[in-house]
């Protein structure tokens, strides 16, 4: 029977309801359709085509690629997650940062209510099981714009778990026909903000902007089912109309509202997964197909020439087109994750919201 997705007509219009009947991915003929169709290859959401992905590599079929997303959604909220701070956009330097914000002592924070009720609604909007009962960890590290040493997120028990997140891919000789994909959700947690770094290269220095520091963000992480940049690029558009229509966040990648991270590995079909690589905040939805693709790409090459992929942090460089190293993951940092809060849900209402 026919399901009803959500369909893009071309450049420059809305989104449209369809009707679509079911059928695979993959099609037969040259290998001029998505990347899906094949692995090295452009997405269509991409647009413009990779510079390293001109001829097909002799092998190429006997690898598999597997793609997970953490997604950071700021809140759409008048004040911050645990302080009573404006959130404003382009504000002046450090002008919305109260005590909290900047880690006075003897500062205690205060829950945003209205920042929960995004949080439920957005999970109950991706099928998920909502916990009555959540807890609040504090994750250290240190960075310069992390006044407090650790940050305030979820990392045992969550708001929302095992949701689920369906979308459309184009398939079909003139990719008129859209085909329903099912990404799991592993998990949707509430979470601080760090601040803003300003790099001055001339004078060798680093500015800090506190405004953004303590916004309230939703992290929704999908599992691992995604296998090339247009199922990701989809994915992520279709869960920023749900965050828009829902109003829970205005997910404007321009403003840095909406940022993604892309956990990217290849293996040989049947045997065990390869070694991960993240791409860290990628912000735009074209950037993110290009990313993933280059990454795939990449993996790929090193491996068939005797190269092995290490376990690494790297970031998408638009100009060039290509991934490049931040740093390396092999050493596993130590967040000492400790119990901060926990809250439950009783009769209708958060009843309390007690720090240990």
């Amino acid at each position: 029977m026919a399901a009803p997705v959500l369909r893009w007509g071309c450049r420059g219009r809305r989104w449209a309801l369809a009707c679509v009947d079911g059928g695979s991915c993959y099609r037969r003929g040259p290998p001029t359709g998505s990347t899906c169709d094949r692995i090295r290859g452009q997405s269509s959401v991409a647009q413009q085509p990779l510079h390293t992905a001109q001829k097909p590599r002799k092998g190429e079929h006997k690898w598999a690629a597997v793609v997970g997303l953490e997604i950071h959604a700021q809140i759409s909220s008048n004040s911050k997650l645990f302080s009573g701070s404006q959130v404003r956009f382009s504000a002046p330097p450090n002008s919305l940062v109260s005590f909290f914000d900047a880690s006075l002592p003897g500062t205690l924070p205060v829950l945003n209510r209205r920042c929960v009720e995004a949080a439920v609604m957005t999970g109950l909007a991706l099928n998920c099981h909502i916990n009555k009962k959540s807890l609040f960890d504090r994750k250290h590290y240190f960075y310069a714009d992390l006044p407090a040493g650790y940050q305030i997120t979820q990392q045992r028990l969550p708001i929302a778990v095992n949701g689920s997140l369906t979308y459309g891919i184009s398939a079909g000789k003139e990719r008129g026909q859209v085909i329903p994909k099912t990404v799991r959700v592993k998990q949707i947690q509430l979470e601080q903000d760090s601040g803003k770094s300003l790099h001055d290269d001339l004078r060798s220095q680093t500015l800090i902007d506190l405004n953004r520091a303590g916004v309230g963000l939703l992290e929704v992480v999908l599992e691992p089912d995604l296998s090339c940049g247009e199922e990701a690029a989809t994915a992520v558009r279709e869960l920023q109309l749900i965050l828009q229509a829902l109003g829970t966040s205005q997910a404007n990648m321009a403003e840095g509202q909406l940022r993604v991270d892309a956990n990217i590995s290849v293996h040989h079909p049947g045997q065990p997964l390869g070694v991960r690589t993240e791409v860290k905040n990628l912000n735009s939805i074209r950037f993110l197909a290009k990313a993933i693709d280059y990454e795939i790409q990449r993996q790929i090459s090193e491996l068939e020439n005797g190269g092995e992929i290490l376990n690494e942090t790297r970031s998408f460089h638009e100009k060039l087109g290509c991934t490049v190293s931040m740093r390396d993951k092999e050493a596993k940092q130590d967040y000492r994750l400790l119990l901060t809060a926990k809250y439950q849900y009783i009769s209708g209402g958060w009843g309390y919201f007690k720090f240990i």
